[in-house]
């Protein structure tokens, strides 16, 4: 079903091409079903990529999803064109008077910061606070994860020895949670972080459950029991080269970097990774849109 977005969007055409099921305002206007309203705030520092890797999820459902993407402006993108953060995004002062069905907040390269050194922390904090009142429910994924579990539970982020990079296997802790509906026993999914959430945090408060988890990679997804929050710590939104990407973009800079881990094909750079978390990724913001959002929101906002 259809995915509401601006027709000038980079990710339109991109997206049109994949056969990903787009429309543009004019043909919005002809629909008699209230599409679900979006909000992403994209801290990403690479916003077009990461637009088109959370569309293409949010694309694949049976429901029509308007989508506004949201800037902090304590803090602006040195990655981004200002034209196409002026042209496709709003600031918290546009959006704080509306409701929206859904919040996505995204991960940030900010992980080895403390919560308060991040520049656009209290800005973030705002938006947090106004998602209890104003949004259904709220998706976070990795740094985003650790700042609403920081600020809504007071749970901590500890650094790694190194860089958690790569594909790891998870199971499931709960297979009631509608989050992981028609999941695989065992799934795979991508992490990129230099920080964790730990599970002993997590089980003191009541109102966490710990869906998911990963022997390699620690807490995967963690949701509160109203739906409200649901916290996922890798990067299933991620395309088949993004890591690569990350990978080149630490070895140019000198950094360093092990190869991710279960990626490569007999760890050779030359070879093409192997896509073995695109089902789980669909299913995953599927889940979301339907059982956190969808079946939980008013039809009048």
């Amino acid at each position: 079903m259809p995915l509401k977005i601006p027709g000038k969007l980079p990710a339109f055409e991109v997206l049109l091409k994949e056969n990903v099921f787009v429309m543009d305002e004019t043909r919005a206007l002809k629909q008699d079903i209230r599409p679900l309203k979006i909000v992403i705030l994209n801290l990403m520092p690479l916003k077009i990529a990461t637009e088109i890797h959370l569309l293409r999820l949010l694309g694949n459902t049976p429901l029509q999803v308007e989508v506004h993407f949201l800037q902090t402006t304590s803090y602006s993108s040195k990655n981004t064109p200002e034209e196409h953060l002026d042209n496709f995004y709003k600031t918290f002062e546009e959006v704080k008077q509306g409701n929206y069905d859904g919040l996505i907040i995204t991960g940030a390269p900010v992980e080895k910061l403390n919560f308060e050194e991040v520049i656009y922390w209290n800005e973030l904090k705002e938006i947090l606070e106004w998602g209890k009142q104003h949004v259904t429910s709220t998706l976070y994924i990795c740094w985003a994860v650790q700042a609403g579990l920081y600020h809504h539970y007071g749970v901590q982020k500890y650094p790694l020895p190194k860089k958690k990079f790569g594909i790891y296997q998870h199971k499931i802790n709960s297979k009631s949670s509608p989050i992981v509906q028609g999941f695989d026993d065992i799934f795979l999914a991508p992490h990129s972080r230099y920080t964790e959430t730990r599970r002993e945090d997590i089980l003191k408060h009541d109102d966490l459950e710990i869906v998911s988890e990963s022997d390699q990679a620690g807490i995967y997804i963690v949701a509160s029991k109203d739906g409200k929050h649901v916290f996922v710590t890798g990067h299933s939104e991620y395309d088949p080269l993004t890591l690569k990407e990350e990978y080149d973009r630490d070895i140019a800079k000198g950094l360093q970097i092990d190869l991710p881990e279960n990626y490569f094909p007999e760890n050779d750079t030359s070879n093409f990774p192997i896509v073995r978390w695109r089902s789980h990724a669909n299913l995953l913001f599927s889940n979301w849109l339907n059982y956190y959002v969808y079946q939980m929101t008013p039809f009048d906002l």
